[in-house]
């Protein structure tokens, strides 16, 4: 299924129907598989910059956090020190909070880290897919086990929940509703799809 310039005759989960860059998103990526460990390093790190935020805010920023945060090549990002974080909090483009700026440079680290000694982040990852996933659920059991582990390897701002929003954006889950004609098209997407090991 093509995007028509987001037809708008097309059923979509609520959140997606509204226009603009949330259906765009919700159409073209949101529940599509992914392996990219750039792309999924952006993932958790914007994740976790929506805590108490709309995805639309942080959406709407993307290209921002994406310039700040070197395209989220988190081996340079690890690189980053205090002059980087006093940068950071002068950029009224991002969400200037230091935990949450502090947390993606800390990530950056533990990524490089689990590279080191997984192969991948995307390896890494999809360890954690779910079996039977809840349509609709905040968490999963593997998501509590994905943020544990993280947890245990030193990273922030990774909870079950955010855990389990990631899942569902980089494909892991597929949480597309039943009505939505995204739906299959993500089933689809994930069957031709190998989970990088």
């Amino acid at each position: 299924m093509t995007v028509d310039d987001e037809d708008s005759s097309l059923p979509r989960c609520g959140w997606g129907a509204g226009g603009g860059e949330m259906t765009t998103y919700h159409d073209t990526e949101w529940g599509y598989p992914v392996a990219d460990d750039r792309r999924l390093f952006e993932k958790v790190s914007l994740e976790g910059f929506q805590s108490g935020l709309s995805w639309r805010t942080i959406l709407t920023k993307r290209p921002a956090f994406r310039k700040a945060f070197a395209d989220f090549d988190f081996p340079t990002v690890a690189g980053y020190d205090e002059a980087d974080v006093q940068r950071l909090l002068a950029d009224a483009a991002i969400v200037r909070h230091r935990g949450k700026i502090e947390a993606v440079i800390n990530n950056a680290a533990r990524a490089v880290e689990l590279v080191d000694e997984e192969g991948s982040l995307a390896a890494f990852a999809w360890r954690y897919e779910p079996k039977a996933p809840e349509l609709g659920a905040a968490t999963s059991p593997e998501s509590v086990a994905m943020s544990k582990e993280l947890k245990r390897r030193g990273w922030r701002f990774v909870g079950p929940t955010t855990a389990y929003a990631f899942m569902q954006a980089m494909g892991l889950v597929n949480d597309h509703e039943p009505h939505c004609a995204f739906r299959a098209e993500v089933a689809a997407a994930r069957q031709a799809f190998t989970p990088p090991t």
